[in-house]
């Protein structure tokens, strides 16, 4: 992937800071800032408890022997292999959210007359890149449920052996 220059976005922003821009547009890019902003805060929660869930589901595994959720490997494969299978989904959510939070708002201004058009393509690359954060923050949420559920039914099991 070739360097691409900030040149170009920044000749842009000169040009639609040329003409003083109306109230309106000032509003409705500090909405959007806001609402990626509020995405922002949200992925990096999701992403923390999705760290604090991996170390969770961990536990199992490196608990120590006679614990109640301990598992040992040579005598209990399954639940090991099940213990570990049940972290993926944690695992795919936060690739999820890290790849919602690198995303950014790069446009393209080549071809571009007017800061009428640029604040249009402005606008347009802001939406796109809240809509793309949005729907993985979406399934990351969906990935972190899912994730938790198969935890807390391993943990069941575990507990359901030991017990019998």
């Amino acid at each position: 992937m070739g360097f691409i220059s900030f040149r170009s976005r920044l000749r842009a922003f000169q040009t639609m800071r040329c003409d003083p821009p109306d109230p309106g547009f000032i509003a409705d890019l500090e909405f959007l800032e806001n609402r990626d902003l509020d995405l922002s805060v949200r992925l990096g929660a999701m992403l923390g408890f999705n760290a604090l869930l991996v170390t969770i589901g961990t536990h199992p595994i490196s608990a120590s022997p006679g614990a109640p959720l301990s598992l040992d490997a040579p005598t209990q494969p399954l639940l090991v292999l099940a213990n570990l299978a049940a972290i993926v989904p944690l695992v795919i959510s936060c690739a999820l959210a890290l790849r919602a939070m690198l995303l950014g708002e790069e446009f393209d201004a080549d071809g571009l007359e007017g800061d009428a058009a640029l604040r249009q393509r402005l606008f347009a690359t802001f939406i796109r890149s809240i809509d793309a954060q949005a729907r993985l923050l979406y399934h990351a949420v969906r990935w972190t449920v899912a994730g938790g559920v198969l935890n807390l039914l391993l943990w069941g099991a575990i507990l359901y052996t030991k017990m019998t």
